[in-house]
């Protein structure tokens, strides 16, 4: 691979550090299975350090910070141009890509939306990309991959590592939780490593490589890639093409993944030519550079951050994938990242041991009990409670007074937001209103006219509802609603559906 020879120093620099990450092992039990290092180790490779992310190799003028360029379009990657009508009507300085680009009227609307209203939400990714981009798209070119690509994570999150969408899709690659497991990544109740930018980037990379091997195109990989391969691979048999625009022409893709290849698209076109659209001031984030210490399982952050002189909030920005305050108590080690300097303090600390959590919340049964009632009252995993209260048989009945270690922090209220994925509710009014309208679509839904072969569509702007859209196109809501009952029963109608009305 073409840059392989340029990881060789850094691969042997730490090779002490990528070694010990094969300590992380979980302990043999029965509910437990042992911990995945295989990513974990690949990540040493691409420790995000400044003087370690091809510093050798410049950045094409103008562009984001790990933009492909004239000197990474290497084989066996195409390169690709953006048109010359597009090039010379948009002023473009940087016109090839190791993606595809279009230029059509999709791609031109997320251009303008990115240049207009989102402005700020382009400059607000465009900041955070300067931190990891450059990483990222080291370990995309390392696996033989578009560096291009860094743009579909700018698409999905922004380049955010907490990011969380509606589907419960997380991290800066948006994982859902099957499939970042599939790939590698680990996720449980105190680690979910779709949150470690270095670690979801050598999984999306996995899975980007598996798609494009399904489908021969980056345009239907990023679509499956949203959508899923399942949703491609059917739509690609219904309408029998494997052209992503023809597609799109279709009503079987959802409006979201019709509009996420031209918002890559868009982003890269932007992001590799940022002074000619008029964003000369970006201040891009410093690569976050980061030393390593080795600590015990079940090590209490707060701890920690005391012993290291750290905000506990600075050890967890190092450290996005540990969602707890603790680390896992089924690990032997665990290599955490601290800032650089830090590492002495914990090198000279010779109390290690003092930092191990004990102070957990405690549930005191009131009534005969076992640890499944437990489960779902504080909404923690059997296995979580076997493992902080080793002395209580699983298996047995708990009676009445006896004293259950929870894995909440003693001065915690269980509103922190260290549980806030545990305990997120909707609100009542939310839910009340959501039954409303279940009622009213199914009521419309009985009355409303069934249009079989339409051949006339609305498509939604911003501000419509049904009853607007009805009082514009002189159709009935009854008979839209029905019509269009597989949109409109999951949610309400949003910008860019295209709604059946004759």
């Amino acid at each position: 691979m073409t840059f392989k020879t340029n990881l060789l120093p850094v691969i042997a620099l730490f090779l002490v550090s990528a070694c010990s990450t094969t300590n992380i092992k979980k302990k043999i039990s029965s509910t437990h299975s042992r911990y995945n290092p295989t990513v974990a180790e690949q990540a040493e490779y691409y420790r995000v350090q400044e003087q370690l992310i091809e510093k050798d190799l410049p950045n094409c003028s103008g562009c984001i910070h790990g933009s492909a360029h004239e000197l990474t379009f290497t084989a066996p990657l195409n390169t690709y141009e953006i048109s010359s009508e597009a090039a010379e009507e948009l002023g473009l300085k940087n016109t090839k890509f190791d993606i595809p680009v279009t230029w059509n009227k999709q791609t031109a609307m997320w251009v303008k939306f990115f240049t207009g209203k989102g402005r700020r939400h382009f400059i607000n990714y465009t900041q955070r990309a300067g931190r990891y981009a450059p990483v990222l798209s080291k370990i995309m070119a390392d696996q033989g991959l578009p560096r291009d690509l860094i743009y579909l994570a700018m698409a999905e999150s922004g380049f955010q590592n907490h990011a969380r969408s509606w589907a419960k899709a997380v991290g800066p690659w948006q994982f859902m939780p099957a499939t970042g497991k599939k790939f590698g990544l680990n996720i449980d109740w105190y680690v979910d490593e779709r949150r470690d930018p270095l670690k979801a980037t050598i999984a999306a990379a996995s899975y980007l490589k598996t798609l494009h091997g399904l489908f021969g195109s980056w345009e239907l990989a990023a679509a499956g890639y949203n959508a899923g391969e399942g949703k491609i691979a059917r739509a690609i048999r219904m309408y029998r093409t494997s052209d992503f625009w023809k597609l799109t022409k279709g009503r079987y893709l959802r409006p979201e993944t019709k509009n996420y290849v031209p918002k890559i698209m868009a982003l890269a076109i932007i992001g590799k030519n940022l002074d000619v659209f008029g964003f000369h001031e970006i201040k891009f984030e410093e690569a976050l550079d980061y030393e390593e210490i080795m600590v015990k399982g079940n090590s209490d952050l707060y701890e920690l951050a005391e012993v290291l002189q750290l905000d506990f909030e600075e050890v967890k920005r190092y450290n996005p994938e540990v969602v707890r305050w603790q680390i896992p108590p089924y690990v032997e080690s665990y290599p955490l990242r601290v800032p650089v300097g830090a590492k002495e303090a914990w090198d000279l600390y010779a109390d290690k041991d003092s930092v191990i959590a004990d102070n957990y919340k405690t549930y005191v049964t009131t009534t005969p009990s076992n640890f499944q009632t437990i489960s779902k009252k504080f909404k923690v995993p059997v296995d979580v409670l076997e493992e902080l209260n080793p002395e209580i048989s699983s298996e047995s009945r708990l009676a009445s007074n006896t004293v259950v270690n929870l894995p909440f922090r003693e001065d915690h209220s269980l509103r922190d937001g260290l549980y806030a994925d545990i305990y997120e509710k909707s609100s009542k009014r939310k839910n009340r209103r959501q039954g409303r309208n279940e009622r009213l679509v199914a009521a419309y839904a009985k009355k409303g006219k069934l249009i079989k072969n339409p051949s006339v569509f609305y498509t939604v702007k911003k501000g419509d509802t049904l009853w607007r859209v009805a009082q514009r196109t002189g159709v009935p809501m009854s008979t839209i609603i029905r019509t269009n009952r597989h949109i409109i029963k999951r949610r309400q109608i949003l910008p860019g559906d295209r709604l059946a009305i004759r």
